[in-house]
């Protein structure tokens, strides 16, 4: 992960995981360890530190949550709270739960950290559907997005269990992805939501004994997504995304969903950490400019490097117009397909040039 270099690996010691790093046993490796050891003591207390924010917070013994006016945190749909976790869904066909915090979040840099449980009856392939974490501007809306709104505005990283694609050759399920979306754009049920993702991994979390965690991060406008599944303790790289602009006052939420397979859906607790980063000036400069609407830098690159294993490709492009391109095959060329009103291609680039 490179959102923040060295300050990631000097806060290891503060979190309970630790993340899986190849050891390379060598004179120079020795040398920059002692390096970085002694940034680590500065970092901690300049660069960055973090506050675990309880009014964002939901962990056991879930006191009050679903009263009315009496807790942070809202039920809604068939989710129930037990005295071990928060049940989003029962596994059961045809149900939907959510869970969503009253307070609108207004921090510039945060983490959460997700300790969640997806279990039940049915086999490999014939269990479903998922859950959900949210970070958006709209709560409490039932829909079918793993229980949610479509066209939603914000964040979702999703723990996708059932592949609606017949063809997955390249990707094993559960997978873990992850979507901004600025109220325009679509959730592609059918492709597993493929043409709007940032990244992804597959991540094998059903019916597992020991604990299972997900790790969400936003810092300098970038997004990081880490999980711990192995019952080892250790962050597993997911995504990591550059030049994500997420607005500040959004709610934070889980939700889940059932369809004619099932699952239980389980969420244990949410943490959100405040992170207090210190900036360059330069850095201030350029995230000075208030964020009013999600969006993604170069978001037509991240989307059609994630689909070079097509033939044909479509890019979802966080244009004002919302052009659409694809790849012609025949061609390799990235052209507009669809061109609303007054818009014109802001670009139109070539990729896998032929030569000669």
């Amino acid at each position: 992960m490179a959102a923040d270099g060295r300050n990631h690996y000097c806060r290891e010691s503060k979190m309970p995981f630790r993340r899986k790093i190849m050891p390379f046993i060598t004179h120079w490796t020795f040398i920059v360890l002692l390096f970085s050891a002694s940034l680590c003591s500065a970092d901690d207390d300049h660069e960055m530190e973090e506050f675990l924010k309880r009014e964002h917070s939901l962990s056991k013994p879930y006191q009050g949550v679903g009263s009315l006016g009496s807790s942070h945190w809202e039920l809604m749909g068939d989710a129930m709270v037990t005295t071990e976790q928060v049940r989003l869904t029962p596994d059961m066909q045809s149900r939907q739960g959510a869970v969503w915090s009253r307070i609108p979040c207004h921090l510039q840099d945060w983490e959460m950290q997700v300790h969640f449980k997806i279990h039940g009856q049915g086999k490999k392939n014939l269990n479903g559907d998922g859950l959900a974490i949210w970070y958006t501007k709209e709560r409490m809306q039932k829909g079918p997005v793993f229980g949610n709104m479509d066209n939603f505005t914000g964040l979702g990283v999703f723990v996708d269990t059932y592949p609606n694609e017949e063809k997955h050759l390249e990707r094993i399920f559960p997978f873990v992805l992850a979507m901004v979306g600025n109220g325009s754009i679509s959730y592609d049920h059918e492709r597993d939501g493929r043409p709007t993702e940032l990244g992804g991994c597959n991540a094998m979390v059903r019916n597992l004994k020991h604990d299972t965690f997900l790790f969400i991060r936003y810092i300098r406008r970038r997004l990081t997504v880490m999980i711990d599944i192995d019952g080892q303790h250790e962050w597993r790289d997911c995504l990591d995304i550059p030049g994500v602009r997420l607005p500040q006052g959004y709610y934070f939420g889980a939700t889940a969903i059932t369809g004619d397979l099932s699952d239980n859906h389980d969420i244990i607790s949410l943490k959100l950490y405040q992170l207090t980063v210190l900036r360059s000036q330069k850095e201030e400069e350029e995230e000075e400019e208030e964020i009013t609407i999600p969006s993604v830098d170069n978001i037509e690159l991240l989307i059609c490097k994630t689909h070079t294993h097509t033939r044909a490709r479509t890019c979802a492009v966080f244009f004002p117009c919302f052009t659409t391109f694809t790849v012609i095959p025949s061609s390799n060329y990235l052209l507009p397909i669809l061109k609303l009103p007054n818009c014109r291609p802001l670009f139109q680039r070539e990729t896998n040039p032929k030569k000669g």
